[in-house]
């Protein structure tokens, strides 16, 4: 129950119609006071008298809430439809899934809640103006603020255009992208070690529970399923991890010892959906800017500047995790594995950040270059020794890849260059490095 509340609520946060319903609904409600305070009389009559509060007839209050009515929904209306054929431009450069981030900017939901808040506003207004044969109410407080908002709108305009006009820069969408990957990493990492999970031998005995579910694991309540395994006094492992797709009828755990409402517990700690993304799963981000880069060099696009700042995204995310660990997605009592969920570990974590772009990137010498400077500078800072030959493992992939597709001599020498740099690098320190490129 909790994992599917958590996906519930991740949805909730990346839909776009709920800051917009919540701002028209306030706007609603806004008017209907207004206009009660107007009705009441409490209103004092210097203040009705002054040019602070609009003081016009009826029909000038129609008009004037009609006007602000009719050009906020339509300016809305045009706006928007301009910014969706502007961002499908984008998409088809940088990728659609990105398009994501337009919907879940609050930026963007609070402008267009501004512009239906306006409108519903006005023709709440509206339906309360009477003219002399109707009984002769003007609502003079919910008209001066209908002016307001309608002023508002026009400030909220000017930004919205400055705001898409920088959202839909490449530049932009990686550092909100990197930026995705960094709370990521910062979420799902710890900064101490954990334990290994168990041998496979000892699931030798284990049962298989299937899933008849299809769908993208999006939420897994790994502490709600340590609390049933501890009650029950058995053990859980899990076949797939938030991101993986389930298959209908293939088994997704193993529960040793197997008790008797096991598929349901894994059930209920499990919440499946029709689309990758979850803030479970790091690597999602990091599929997302990778898919920046792959497009950039795509030969219809051709632009490897882009892929060479996806690039140096990730090698700070990378240095961002030095200091961290990666769950191994065990939980132990008392020397006894509760639950084990499959996790992303470091050599994943890197295949998933450079292999695409590399094999995407192998006849353009300065996106080989730039990977072999990149792993060079995450060398400078990684200790452990399990990590650096992970670095050093995609450095020999780059030079592989080179000796087979770069065809001029000079281009193919220069990156053989870095790459002796990298190794220089991995065993004499920055020093070596530097003394490494200035011996050619």
């Amino acid at each position: 129950m909790k994992a599917r509340l958590k996906r519930a609520v991740d949805v909730v946060g990346e839909t776009f119609w709920v800051v917009p319903g919540l701002i028209t609904l306030a706007g609603i409600i806004l008017a209907l006071i207004l206009v009660r305070v107007d009705g009441s009389g409490i209103l004092p009559h210097w203040l009705l008298d002054s040019a602070w509060l609009y003081n016009g007839g009826s029909t000038g209050a129609r008009t004037l809430l009609g006007a602000v009515a009719s050009s906020t929904i339509g300016v809305a209306g045009t706006v928007f439809s301009i910014t969706i054929a502007a961002l499908s431009l984008a998409a088809g450069q940088m990728g659609p899934r990105l398009l994501r981030n337009f919907t879940k900017d609050c930026g963007n939901q609070i402008t267009l809640g501004a512009f239906l808040g306006t409108f519903s506003y006005s023709l709440m207004v509206l339906r309360t103006v009477r003219s002399e044969e109707e009984g002769a109410f003007v609502p003079h407080l919910s008209l001066t603020f209908g002016i307001v908002l309608a002023f508002v709108c026009v400030g909220m305009l000017v930004y919205f255009v400055g705001h898409m006009a920088g959202r839909i820069n490449v530049d932009t969408v990686v550092d909100l992208v990197s930026e995705d990957v960094r709370k990521s990493m910062e979420r799902l990492t710890v900064r101490k070690p954990q334990p290994d999970p168990p041998p496979l031998g000892f699931w030798v005995s284990a049962k298989q529970v299937d899933d008849s579910r299809r769908g993208y694991l999006q939420q897994l309540d790994a502490s709600g399923l340590a609390q049933w395994a501890l009650e029950k006094k058995t053990s859980v492992l899990m076949l797939v991890r938030p991101g993986d797709y389930v298959f209908p009828g293939a088994p997704i755990a193993f529960v040793k010892p197997m008790v008797e409402d096991a598929e349901e517990a894994i059930r209920s700690a499990t919440a499946l959906g029709p689309q990758r993304g979850s803030s479970a799963d790091i690597e999602f981000a990091v599929r997302q800017l990778v898919e920046v880069a792959v497009r950039a060099l795509s030969p219809g696009i051709n632009d490897p500047l882009t892929a060479i700042s996806v690039i140096d995204r990730l090698g700070a995310a990378l240095c961002d995790l030095v200091p961290s660990h990666l769950s191994t997605g065990v939980v132990f009592d008392q020397g006894r594995p509760v639950v084990v969920i499959p996790s992303v570990d470091y050599d994943g974590l890197v295949d998933a950040m450079f292999h695409m772009i590399r094999q995407n990137g192998s006849r353009s010498p300065a996106v080989l270059i730039r990977i072999l400077d990149v792993l060079t500078a995450v060398a400078t800072l990684e200790r452990a020794p399990s990590r650096v030959v992970t670095l050093q493992r995609h450095a020999g992939l780059v030079l592989d890849d080179a000796g087979r597709n770069i065809q001029s001599p000079v281009d193919l020498h220069d990156i053989r260059t870095r790459h002796r740099g990298f190794v220089a690098m991995k065993e004499r320190g920055p020093l070596g490095h530097l003394e490494a490129l200035a011996s050619v």
